[in-house]
């Protein structure tokens, strides 16, 4: 019989009934949430002197969380923001427990009543356009894989998809024939991007007839590039262009730095925020807003056509001049 009382019986039903049958949670949520529970748990059972197997709910007070969360802030030197992030998933662990062992109502009850701290949303890094041409030149074309690099590059820039999608990317998903991609996102969601002819070019000299089920991108042994391959393809050519863009010394770039980079340019282009929000793949469009938010040439734009007219010449009134318009509102 399961012995309700010991920790590690609930963490298992967590991460395997609750995060895949109930919720299906894609891998790197779920994969998120059991390095927290990693973490978590090495430190309880350090700071308990127990095995980790040996825990009980009942050892777990609300201040032990407590003295977690502050050992991620101050020991590990994480924001707030990812100290939020931990305790929304101790959270949901204690709902899980407390949904199905109602003994542990009151402890789920007080794991629970553990507040959030309050954060400002920072600034984003977005690269202008001379910084992203100056990356996407960095690359060595004469070289197959400088080739493969200048891909990459240009993919990131014009889908604006994040570095897992880019990794995961099949040649399947590719549409040679409507020169667009199928990205498969967050949650599983797919969402279809329109490429330019020139990306397309490059993915086709990157594909190279093979098997259609085979990742896009593939590092030097000819195996699936990785998320960390990518980020270290991005900062390596972010170097290399900052001898021609000195600016790019004051950034770190990165490949979500392009994905911001991708919407900017969209706003700043015209294109809705709708459309950018579709473009990107955000559930909300509170998400998206943020590139209005912080772009300061969009601002800038946007005064203008508010801007009061110069001169001292006293102008008439517009609606004064709709004479029709002031006897039919006279005559109401």
């Amino acid at each position: 019989m399961t012995n309700t009382t010991l920790f590690g019986t609930w963490v298992k039903r967590f991460l395997l009934e609750y995060l895949v049958n109930e919720r299906n949670l894609s891998i790197n949520t779920r994969a998120s949430y059991r390095d927290m529970l990693v973490l978590f748990l090495s430190y309880i059972a350090a700071y308990l002197n127990k095995p980790v197997d040996r825990l009980k709910i009942n050892d777990i007070s609300p201040q032990l969380v407590k003295n977690f969360l502050n050992h991620i802030e101050k020991d590990r030197h994480c924001s707030a923001s990812t100290r939020n992030q931990r305790l929304g998933g101790l959270h949901a662990l204690a709902r899980f427990i407390g949904e199905n062992s109602p003994e542990h109502i009151e402890w789920c009850t007080q794991i629970r009543l553990i507040s959030f701290k309050k954060t400002t949303r920072p600034a984003i890094t977005y690269l202008d356009k001379p910084e992203m041409d100056a990356i996407l030149d960095a690359s060595d074309r004469s070289l197959p894989q400088g080739q493969r690099d200048h891909a990459i590059l240009l993919f990131l820039y014009n889908s604006g998809a994040r570095v897992s999608e880019a990794a995961n990317l099949r040649i399947l998903d590719i549409d040679w024939y409507r020169q667009s991609v199928k990205i498969i996102g967050k949650g599983n969601k797919h969402r279809i991007c329109p490429l330019w002819p020139i990306t397309m070019e490059q993915l086709q000299w990157v594909v190279d007839q093979r098997d259609s089920t085979q990742h896009v991108f593939l590092n030097r042994n000819g195996k699936p590039i990785t998320r960390f391959g990518i980020h270290a393809l991005v900062q390596r050519h972010s170097q290399r262009a900052a001898a021609q863009c000195p600016s790019l010394n004051t950034k770190h770039v990165s490949p979500h730095v392009i994905r911001h980079s991708t919407a900017t340019h969209l706003l700043r282009s015209g294109v809705d925020i709708n459309t950018i929000r579709a473009w990107l793949g955000h559930v909300s469009i509170n998400t998206t807003n943020i590139y209005a938010e912080t772009d300061l040439e969009t601002k800038a734009k946007a005064l203008a056509t508010c801007a009061p007219r110069t001169g001292t010449a006293k102008k008439t009134k517009p609606w004064k001049q709709q004479a029709d318009l002031m006897t039919f509102l006279a005559g109401l």
